[in-house]
């Protein structure tokens, strides 16, 4: 997305398929206001981030993550790309980070890439994933979902009605995705974005405007 980014042993090292997901999301901002307020959570070196405020001059982007290894990178990469007026790093788990910053419900835009490979694959087929890159960036939990589940849950409380969630997911796990947004009935009907093989990657979705269903969404 246009960003030079430094990079740690122990912090993910983005794929391309995160780079659909930032390109989406550009894509949808283009159409909108350019004052918009973005949350980039599991934020990891920050690229989602400073992808998006790299191509939004006028966005601010809150980016979260757990370990201090990780915000610390992101926060260096902040502040090398000059993009610490728009850009803030947090600490915490999910978004427990932003707890006091009175974000509820002003949020434009949620992007995510949240770990998502089961934990039995990372002790199996998957393993040669931790060579080089931190097992936090990586299990979902017994079904590798389980950050999703939270993700799906609590981004409701942050995003303005009409608010954008858009987050990645591993191969295969699109019918998971589609049935945890049905389940919370605070989203539209989902859609997906698919990688170069034809395969659905990133799920793209709408709060809706008016949770009741009273009225036009």
């Amino acid at each position: 997305m246009g960003v030079d980014l430094e990079l740690a042993p122990d912090v993910l090292v983005p794929r391309e398929e995160t780079e659909l997901l930032g390109r989406k999301a550009v894509a949808l901002l283009e159409a909108g206001s350019p004052d918009v307020r973005i949350i980039d959570m599991c934020c990891g070196s920050g690229n989602l981030a400073l992808g998006i405020a790299n191509d939004r001059p006028s966005a601010r982007v809150w980016g979260a993550d757990l370990t201090d290894s990780t915000v610390a990178l992101a926060r260096r990469n902040v502040d090398r790309l000059g993009l610490a007026g728009r850009v803030l790093i947090h600490q915490g788990d999910l978004f427990g980070a932003f707890e006091g910053e009175g974000l509820e419900g002003t949020i434009d835009m949620i992007v995510c890439n949240p770990p998502y490979i089961s934990t039995g694959r990372l002790e199996g087929e998957s393993a040669h994933l931790l060579e080089n890159e931190p097992r936090e960036a990586f299990d979902g939990g017994p079904y590798g979902i389980s950050i999703h589940q939270r993700l799906i849950r609590d981004a409701t409380t942050f995003l303005k009605p009409g608010g954008y969630l858009l987050f990645e997911f591993g191969e295969g796990q699109e019918r998971q995705a589609a049935a945890l947004l049905a389940r919370a009935k605070v989203y539209e009907p989902v859609n997906f974005a698919t990688d170069e093989a034809g395969k659905p990657r990133v799920a793209i979705v709408r709060k809706v405007s008016d949770p009741t269903g009273d009225g036009a969404r």
